[in-house]
């Protein structure tokens, strides 16, 4: 059975994770987001078959801290986490069903909004000494700026937004790391190539317009970049 968003409605949830700086394993994922990936890819069923980050409808963010208290890590499934199958020590956790909020959401209603996202479009390559994605000689480019401003404005318009602030803020791209390779000499890159994801985190104040076009976008994610913390997209009453 495939599951829609009026279906999932009911079932979705918010688990909100303190980290604890003091765990290797977290210490491990602030600084490698395939790492992070792979961790909250424990929270999903096991019997998923391809696609499983989709299927169980894991979108998350991780949201940095500038005082004492501990960075902290949200994960929007679509039934509740198994908690048990994190590492150990990894933080303090709890989950709350959303259903809720998305009853309340009503053509007309203000909220506070945020989303880091990766901001992005597809753009023909004319030099033919740049790497592309497809034999189209096409390539996937981050948008900055204005043109990132851009971008949300528009698919915030898909999303069933109207809105009325955006700040924006650049969040760091932690790249996969590899293991250093024989040839790799002192002081080399030890990065995998990893996805070209720049990620900015918009947030302010909109308007509802499309209930249902906003509940999709909060059940799916927007834009490129959810296995990378990308796409959530969170609401509070303005």
């Amino acid at each position: 059975m495939t599951n829609t968003p009026e279906t999932l409605t009911t079932t979705a949830t918010l688990t909100r994770i303190r980290l604890n700086r003091r765990s290797r394993a977290v210490r491990r994922d602030l600084t490698d987001t395939a790492h992070l990936h792979k961790t909250v890819m424990l929270l999903a069923p096991d019997d998923l078959g391809e696609h499983p980050r989709h299927k169980a409808g894991l979108l998350f963010r991780l949201e940095d801290t500038t005082d004492n208290t501990p960075p902290t890590l949200l994960i929007q499934s679509h039934q509740p986490p198994d908690l048990t199958r994190l590492p150990h020590d990894y933080g303090s956790a709890e989950t709350r069903a959303l259903h809720p909020m998305f009853q309340a959401l009503t053509p007309g209603r203000a909220v506070c909004y945020r989303i880091t996202a990766n901001a992005s479009a597809v753009r023909r390559v004319l030099d033919d000494h740049q790497p592309v994605n497809n034999k189209h000689g096409r390539k996937t480019v981050a948008l900055y700026g204005d043109d990132a401003l851009a971008w949300w404005q528009r698919r915030a318009h898909q999303a069933g937004l109207a809105l009325t602030t955006t700040d924006t803020t650049h969040v760091r791209f932690r790249r996969p790391h590899k293991r250093p390779h024989p040839s790799t000499g002192p002081g080399e890159a030890d990065h995998a190539p990893g996805p070209e994801h720049m990620l900015t985190r918009f947030d302010g104040v909109a308007t509802i317009t499309d209930p249902d076009q906003l509940r999709h976008a909060l059940l799916t994610g927007i834009g490129r970049g959810k296995p990378y913390g990308a796409g959530l997209l969170s609401l509070a009453p303005a």
